[in-house]
């Protein structure tokens, strides 16, 4: 089963994709702020992070980046989470290290497509 760390502040959001995530067949790990995302990427080892860009304490763009700095969880896909949806947003986003953008309100098929094509192994 493909472990998924889910940073995002707002409880709503996160228990809404937690719900939906394990009955698509994922472990969850949340973490409710960028600083513990960091440390979670590094113990709990997801297979993908989902990365909220708004959050507490450390941004996700500085959380992304700080995992992508760190030989042991750059190689974790990261998809950005926003509600902002602008162009520069996604650019920012890929620029912090993101593997991928998705904008909220969640459109879950969308968000499943890109995860498991993250996941995929490369031939």
């Amino acid at each position: 089963m493909p472990k998924i760390l889910l940073v995002e502040d707002n409880e709503m959001n996160r228990d809404m994709l937690l719900r939906r995530l394990n009955r698509n067949g994922f472990e969850v790990v949340i973490a409710v702020n960028g600083q513990e995302g960091v440390e979670l990427a590094g113990s709990a080892r997801p297979d993908l992070i989902l990365m909220d860009m708004s959050l507490p304490i450390l941004d996700g763009w500085e959380a992304t980046k700080r995992v992508k700095a760190n030989p042991d969880t750059a190689r974790i896909p990261v998809i950005a989470l926003t509600a902002h949806a602008m162009v520069h947003d996604k650019e920012k986003a890929m620029a912090a290290g993101c593997d991928d953008f998705d904008t909220k309100p969640i459109d879950l098929p969308r968000l499943l497509e890109k995860i498991n094509s993250l996941l995929r192994p490369a031939n």
